[in-house]
């Protein structure tokens, strides 16, 4: 049966009221939100943005980081038959405008005052707009309403006008706006229907056996669907707790408060977690170096052994109480069952690192365009393989075109773009395909494996197609570098661009005896540039001859999301990043 995202709500609310739905720091104490009143505060809310002049099929505009006010906000903008569209805090305002705009929003909702003034700066070229609300703060423009203030305006709304709004929906009615992350030019609205949110969203939580007992920390990125399915929607299906972490900075911290039951990082995420580790394990004394390497040369075996059903070493047991529960325990990850990378590839060496600590990663691939997940993997025999994502999620399929795209299809499957035919037309067949734009393989357990994405091929001088994830995630098993862009279309041979990994830096500068004090010397060094070549020489030689990488240029800095090199999700923007660093770019091939 397909249903409403309020009338899940309201089950959930009904059967759980008591129970805390939402965990939020307040003056360094944690502050607790029951199921009750988180309902009883979107309706609210809901009452207070139709008054300030939200209309049917209109849209919310949200700028802000994961909080309670972020949550409300959204599922307001849907009781009161109304599209929430996320928009990245990084965002500039020319791209802010560009959402709220293309959106036809009719309400800002802006976290503090840095993101009021971007809204602010382009406010007259928004026609659709009448107001702003701040989650924290006030400001004197009239336009401007403090969160606080959202009560009063509520009165103005009856209860049974939003109740008339409420029950005008329809389970296949688009709900939410997702807009893509934009690595190729203006992002496009992605529209998704109730149906699509509550049905996947039940799909995934039915297959890892979630419930209400779950805790979940909500920390990336909520414009993105991952984020959303995981901590916004999923969580109102099954009654469970969501903890805010407070800052990515404050992520390690929070985790060992929250202990949550799932949890979802990015590669980012996860590399920076492994590369904390492996410097702290760098100085240890001796004796603790080597009960670590015996530990994690049994944990890889054993992992290796669960995925085939195999029995694990004998040792394993051993392993898991002298290392992997106290490294569990000092992450905060100790009761934790489901470890999941998803929204883009993840290096092979980030995987086997967690696997040889008893820490399975498994990869959730998906996009906005299937409300998030396509495949799903677990953490038990035959349902995941590492460097897979695993198979499709229930209730959907997956298959290979004849020329290695990943098509789905399924319920999860999105309505199309938002006053955007040509592109839904490019992206989904007439007869339901989805079309990924990923190039992938599936064995014969129906696991995927997403080799490359189908328009980042490199086509060679010579006429090679060449696909550079495949590379670059080769190419970031050297231990100083953080990211890596492969750089070869239309050229005679292949080159990269390196950053360095600043949680290693030091370590490896002196690994190189190079005299470098700091990630820009160390670019600079002739002594460092050797060692990292001699690193890249190991690596050509598990390349094809054509994909031998050449030359290549180490950059003074990282990629960043401000610098605009990366997304929010920290896929590479290549067409950016080929811009910016034309010039270093030109030198190689001179």
């Amino acid at each position: 049966m397909k249903r409403t995202i309020m009338e899940v709500f309201k089950e959930t609310a009904d059967k759980y009221g008591d129970r805390v739905a939402l965990k939020h720091k307040v003056g360094g104490q944690w502050k607790e939100t029951t199921w009750k009143d988180y309902y009883k505060q979107v309706r609210v809310t809901a009452r207070a943005f139709m008054a300030l002049g939200l209309e049917k099929g209109k849209a919310i505009s949200i700028l802000g980081n994961n909080c309670p006010q972020w949550f409300i906000s959204d599922l307001a903008g849907v009781f009161a038959g109304a599209v929430p569209g996320g928009i990245y805090t990084t965002n500039s305002p020319e791209q802010c405008q560009y959402i709220a705009s293309h959106s036809e929003a009719n309400i800002a909702v802006v976290e503090n005052a840095d993101q009021l003034a971007k809204f602010k700066k382009i406010k007259d070229q928004l026609p659709d707009l009448k107001a702003i609300v701040m989650m924290n703060g006030s400001d004197p423009d009239p336009m401007v309403y403090a969160w606080n203030d959202l009560p009063k305006q509520a009165e103005k709304v009856s209860d049974k006008e939003l109740e008339e709004r409420i029950k005008a929906q329809k389970p296949d009615d688009c709900c939410t706006l997702i807009y893509t992350s934009g690595t190729t030019g203006n992002p496009k609205g992605v529209m998704i229907s109730h149906d699509n949110i509550t049905w996947t969203a039940q799909q995934v939580i039915s297959l890892i056996k979630a419930d209400h007992e779950d805790h979940i920390i909500s920390y990336l990125p909520l414009s993105h669907i991952a984020e959303q399915v995981v901590s916004l929607h999923g969580p109102y299906l099954m009654g469970c707790t969501v903890w805010f972490a407070e800052s990515l900075e404050k992520l390690g911290e929070n985790l060992t408060e929250v202990h949550p039951t799932v949890f979802v990082g990015v590669p980012r995420v996860w590399e920076k977690i492994q590369a904390k580790m492996m410097a702290a394990g760098a100085q240890n004394p001796p004796l603790k170096k080597k009960i670590a390497a015996w530990a994690r040369k049994q944990g890889l075996a054993g992992g290796y052994a669960e995925q085939e059903g195999k029995p694990k070493p004998f040792f394993y047991g051993l392993a898991n109480k002298l290392v992997f529960s106290k490294v569990r325990e000092k992450l905060g990850l100790d009761r934790c069952r489901l470890f999941i990378s998803t929204a883009a590839p993840i290096a092979m060496d980030t995987l086997e690192f967690f696997l040889s600590l008893g820490l399975p990663l498994t990869e959730v691939y998906g996009m906005s365009e299937c409300t998030g997940p396509a495949t799903v993997s677990l953490p038990e025999p035959f349902k995941y393989r590492t460097g897979w994502a695993g198979p499709a999620v229930p209730g959907t399929t997956n298959k290979i075109a004849e020329d290695g795209e990943v098509l789905m299809k399924g319920r999860h499957v999105f309505k199309g773009y938002f006053k955007n035919d040509a592109a839904t037309a490019e992206t989904l067949d007439k007869d339901g395909w989805l079309h990924s734009g990923d190039v992938g393989i599936i064995d014969d357990k129906g696991f995927l494996k997403i080799t490359d994405r189908k328009k980042e091929l490199i086509i060679t001088a010579g006429g090679e197609n060449i696909p550079p994830a495949v590379l670059e995630a080769k190419l970031k098993t050297i231990s100083a570098v953080a990211n890596v862009v492969v750089i070869g279309d239309r050229r005679k041979f292949m080159t990269a661009l390196f950053t360095l990994d600043p949680e290693k830096i030091s370590q490896e500068i002196q690994n190189a005896g190079s005299p470098a004090k700091n990630m820009a010397e160390a670019a600079k060094c002739p002594k460092f540039n050797a060692y990292i070549q001699n690193k890249l020489d190991d690596v050509n030689t598990t390349f094809a001859r054509v994909q031998a990488i050449k030359k290549f240029t180490i950059l003074p800095t990282e990629f960043s999301v401000e610098g605009d090199e990366l997304t929010p999700t920290m896929k590479l923007k290549r067409r950016i990043i080929n811009t910016k660093y034309a010039k270093e770019i030109e030198a190689m091939y001179k």
